[in-house]
């Protein structure tokens, strides 16, 4: 019994002298501050300047859609997409016999006519000659000459209609119609044309141009000969190109006015036809028109935090860390994008950042 009082008490005291020991060795533990990441702060600009910001893309000035007139097999294709064409090469032959056959019954039709018109032309210079001399009556004068006009006319339909087919014909080799590229192949040999059916598509891909379309509310602004600056996002490209042409009518267009920029040739090298871009032209608004702008949120486009689908911008907290605020943009001009919601216009953001930004860390002015 005393034993075991005394191995009681030994295990309790050994418990607390183990307890204190660790007691004693426990160390605090230091957080090592986060380095704040110094950062650009602006304001949002509020004017776009009067101008129009609309969407545009690259296209070739001269685009021909290669079809036939007639019906029939194809025979033989002698380009694929992205082949180098001139002017009058042959891209597409069709099957013709049906019209070879037609052709020599025209040649034969002339023949047989130009025979009856040689022998009418004999009936009607002598029968002219018998009348001057009153041995024929002037109603056998006017037979002959019934008979002899009757048979140019069979000579000019047969002529015609082997005129008809010779332009058929030609129908049965498709030619290019310009120096260009091909850029669409829509048939295959052995399938069989039809009229109107196109088979390739040709492009002069060495004269491109924008095509842009604008409001109703924004046409009367422009004229010929206004410049506009293009942003191909594709490329990351910026262009000064000029208006070249503006459409009269919206009436196919939905209520929208077609528009064409010419390009600077030395700025053509790395374009597309198809590629998308954003024009913004400058224009001289009534004073109405700019007030109503003069409201608009603008920040520099390279400020702006892109995950999927969502579009961000970093502000400043009221503990001087950086916030990810979620925004919703509208046009781009130039090098700014309008904010439609998620920022006022007197908040202020993080424009540029000398370091990685997060939700949550310290960030400091750089002055």
């Amino acid at each position: 019994m005393f034993n075991n009082k005394y191995l009681t008490g030994v295990i309790l005291l050994s418990g607390i002298v183990l307890i204190s020991a660790c007691g004693g060795k426990k160390k605090t533990e230091k957080t090592t501050p986060v380095a704040a990441v110094p950062v650009i702060i602006s304001q949002p600009g509020g004017t776009v300047d009067g101008g129009i910001a609309v969407s545009g893309q690259v296209e070739a000035v001269q685009t021909a859609n290669i079809s036939t007139r007639m019906m029939g097999t194809i025979t033989r294709i002698y380009v694929k997409a992205g082949d180098r064409v001139r002017r009058g090469q042959t891209l597409v032959s069709i099957s013709s016999q049906d019209l070879a056959a037609k052709r020599e019954q025209t040649v034969a039709s002339i023949a047989e006519a130009q025979a009856n018109v040689s022998s009418a032309q004999k009936d009607f210079d002598r029968f002219t000659n018998l009348y001057n001399k009153q041995s024929a009556s002037a109603k056998e004068l006017d037979n002959v000459t019934l008979q002899y006009n009757a048979a140019k006319a069979r000579l000019e339909a047969a002529t015609q209609m082997r005129n008809e087919v010779n332009a058929m014909m030609a129908y049965t080799n498709l030619t290019a119609p310009f120096d260009g590229v091909v850029t669409q192949r829509m048939a295959d040999e052995g399938n069989m044309a039809n009229p109107g059916m196109p088979l390739l598509t040709v492009e002069q891909n060495t004269q491109l141009q924008i095509s842009a379309t604008v409001s109703e509310s924004d046409i009367s602004l422009l004229k010929k000969g206004q410049k506009a600056q293009v942003e191909v996002k594709a490329i990351g490209k910026s262009l000064e190109c000029v208006v070249s042409e503006i459409s009269p009518s919206s009436q196919f267009t939905g209520g929208q006015y077609q528009i064409k920029l010419s390009i600077p040739d030395k700025e053509k090298k790395e374009l597309y036809a198809g590629m998308y871009v954003n024009v913004f032209i400058p224009v001289s608004r009534p004073e109405a028109a700019n007030t109503a702008t003069s409201n608009s949120v603008l920040v520099p486009t390279a400020s702006l935090v892109h995950n999927d689908q969502l579009t961000g911008l970093y502000t400043v907290s009221s503990n001087n860390t950086a916030l990810l605020r979620w925004v919703r943009t509208g046009k781009t001009f130039g090098d700014k994008t309008e904010i439609l919601s998620g920022l006022a216009q007197n908040e202020k953001f993080i424009e540029r950042a000398e370091g990685k930004l997060y939700n949550g860390v310290p960030v400091t002015e750089k002055k």
